[in-house]
């Protein structure tokens, strides 16, 4: 059976939508939300896919809603980039919901888990295919308001604290976000992204560059820019693992996917003064006090917090030279960052469940007792910090090419000065928690709560780790996409001829 095309890119918003109502009607039905949970993450994998082979193979693809034609409908549109992010999007949608059938407990199930990790996922698979600036807005809170509950499920002090900071900040930016949507609907008279493009070319410079640096604003805190990142260390090591690392993984990549998306398609008139220098400073500074954040902590998540901030400025280093090269090595980048970071999120969960703590100096041992999981933990952890032959180093080496052949040098001695000090994160961890002598009183324990527990928690942190080994032997292919999505980005006519009808 062959699904339609126009039905195909629209899937992945309605079977997650499809699996959170059944969820709710099985409120009381734990094992069922379970069994929809794991089909519905599967089967939106596969629908990921087949919309990225088609997208790859033919070109980007839109759907009007109701067959109203683009500006006045709402328009539903997969590029090449987007397609992309989809696929990492169920990727980490499957193995996250594996590792929860043993990290989730019952009682946070009860309290609806299972329908508010749909809704969220439902909320991204939107902020990546929709063509409209408030139809972006509407998915950034269907996103945001299903994560601030899922941050807070349980009650835990801690949980409450770091939600009360998260809501508070993201709120903000929410504000910022609207406000500059009425902004440009009001100089424009359209929302529709492809139809700014040219709307957006009659307004006054300075007035579009304006209305450009409020939607950095309210996109650079979603995404963690310096200075605007101090919510997501005090937030992102408060909930239980699961939860921790599909937030790691995706929740700031919709803030870069964003940036990436505006800043290429429709604020491109005073590039000198947006790119070179915002852009470029903000790049420059979130990798050095991300990493700066990273190194002077203790604590397994708040060590791989900082560096999330840290790793973001990578990607917008490469949005910030603006060649093609550079744009290829941030999407490169986004592909292997999700994957990394989600994983070294589920190796910590593993370490707490084992030594009952996130606190390095409270753990020790686990290279002699469980040397399988030592090397799991070193896999994503030396691609982080740009080992080679893993995915980490071709990403690197790709924007730090760019940046030589921009002539762009202070960016990339900070990118290299930074991947040095990541790599002494990396060893910290490791020295602590896997090769020094467990602390007097440390007891292992998690063995007793079954096979189960333990195959469903180390199941998804192989399938990642095999991914980045994967990416990093055949890195050529990857950036081939890669290098293929930063084309149709510097030059949008497809998009703009699939989505305006031309």
């Amino acid at each position: 059976m062959t699904i339609p095309t126009k039905m195909l890119i629209l899937l992945p918003i309605l079977l997650s939508f499809l699996a959170a109502i059944i969820n709710i009607l099985a409120w009381n039905h734990r094992r069922w939300q379970r069994i929809v949970t794991l089909v519905a993450t599967t089967l939106n994998l596969l629908v990921a896919l087949r919309i990225f082979m088609v997208v790859y193979g033919q070109g980007p693809q839109a759907v009007q809603a109701s067959n109203w034609p683009a500006p006045f409908g709402i328009t539903i549109v997969a590029d090449l980039f987007s397609a992309i992010m989809v696929v990492i999007t169920a990727l980490m949608g499957l193995t996250v919901a594996i590792y929860a059938l043993a990290d989730i407990t019952p009682q946070r199930e009860a309290l609806g888990y299972h329908p508010l990790y749909h809704t969220l996922l439902m909320g991204i698979y939107g902020s990546f295919l929709t063509g409209d600036i408030f139809n972006l807005y509407v998915w950034f809170e269907v996103m945001l308001i299903s994560s601030f509950v899922l941050i807070g499920l349980g009650g835990d002090r801690g949980q409450l604290e770091g939600s009360f900071k998260y809501v508070t900040i993201n709120l903000i930016s929410s504000a910022i976000f609207l406000a500059a949507a009425g902004l440009t609907y009001g100089v424009t008279g359209t929302l529709n992204m492809a139809d700014l493009r040219g709307a957006l070319a009659q307004v006054p410079g300075g007035f579009a560059t304006t209305l450009g640096m409020m939607f950095l604003l309210a996109f650079g805190i979603k995404a963690g820019l310096f200075p605007l990142y101090g919510w997501l260390p005090a937030a992102y090591h408060t909930p239980p693992a699961a939860i921790s690392a599909i937030f790691a993984g995706m929740l700031t990549k919709v803030g870069v996917y964003a940036l990436i998306r505006v800043f290429t398609l429709l604020f491109v008139q005073e590039v000198a003064y947006t790119h070179s220098l915002i852009l470029m400073a903000a790049a420059g500074l979130t990798m050095v006090i991300g990493v700066f954040g990273a190194a002077t902590r203790s604590e397994f998540r708040r060590i791989l917090s900082f560096h999330i901030i840290s790793q973001i400025g990578y990607m917008i280093m490469g949005l910030a030279i603006f060649s093609p090269l550079a744009l290829a090595g941030a999407i490169f980048y986004i592909i292997h960052h999700i994957i990394v970071k989600t994983n070294l999120f589920l190796v910590s969960g593993v370490v707490n469940w084992m030594q009952g703590s996130y606190d390095l100096k409270k753990l020790g041992g686990l290279y002699k007792t469980n040397p399988g999981l030592g090397v799991l933990f070193l896999i994503p952890a030396l691609s982080l910090a740009g080992i080679p032959p893993l995915s980490g180093f071709w990403a690197k080496f790709v924007l730090v090419r760019a940046g030589l052949e921009a002539g762009d040098y202070a960016i990339v001695a900070a990118a290299l000065f930074v991947s040095v000090l990541t790599l002494y994160s990396m060893m910290k961890i490791w020295q602590f928690v896997f090769w020094q002598k467990a602390p007097e009183g440390v007891v292992e324990r998690g063995h007793g709560e079954g096979e189960n527990g333990r195959f469903f928690r180390l199941l998804p942190i192989i399938i990642l780790a095999t991914c980045t080994i994967i990416i990093g032997l055949y890195a050529g292919f990857f950036f081939d996409v890669a290098q293929q999505a930063a084309n149709q980005l510097l030059d949008p006519t497809q998009y703009l001829n699939v989505v305006l009808q031309r």
